[in-house]
């Protein structure tokens, strides 16, 4: 299957679980192995409102097909949660299609970049508590 036949909301259906695979590789990293703890901290990094804000680190250095993922996934209507702004929410859906892209495409060095590049800060600061 390809991404460019899948419309926005497939595509960040998948990106969610890829990103969700993300990041527990990443909050096991941390050397944490109580599972309640890996799991409040892994649910800070797939908020929407976390997502949309991870997405300002990376969205200058997208190229044209990358971008094109991006606005695919921020245009699909969808009930906007409560803890999020209709912004965010789109952004962050936006951003899970982005990587539903590159997963399918299997560019996981490229996923990898933009993930840690995405998140560094929240890694510094979630990590540090």
């Amino acid at each position: 299957m390809e991404p460019e036949v899948l419309n926005g909301a497939t595509l960040a259906y998948l990106g969610d679980a890829v990103l969700e695979i993300m990041v527990r590789e990443k909050v096991i990293e941390s050397g944490v192995t109580d599972v309640g703890r890996l799991n409040n901290m892994a649910r800070t990094f797939v908020r929407a409102t976390e997502q949309s804000s991870a997405l300002n680190n990376i969205l200058e250095i997208l190229d044209e097909e990358e971008m094109s993922f991006f606005k695919r996934g921020r245009n699909t209507k969808g009930n906007t949660p409560k803890s999020a702004s209709a912004i965010e929410y789109r952004r962050a859906t936006g951003l899970e299609a982005l990587f539903a892209f590159l997963y399918m495409k299997g560019r996981t060095e490229r996923m990898k970049f933009l993930f840690e590049t995405a998140y560094k800060d929240h890694f510094e600061k979630i990590l540090n508590q």
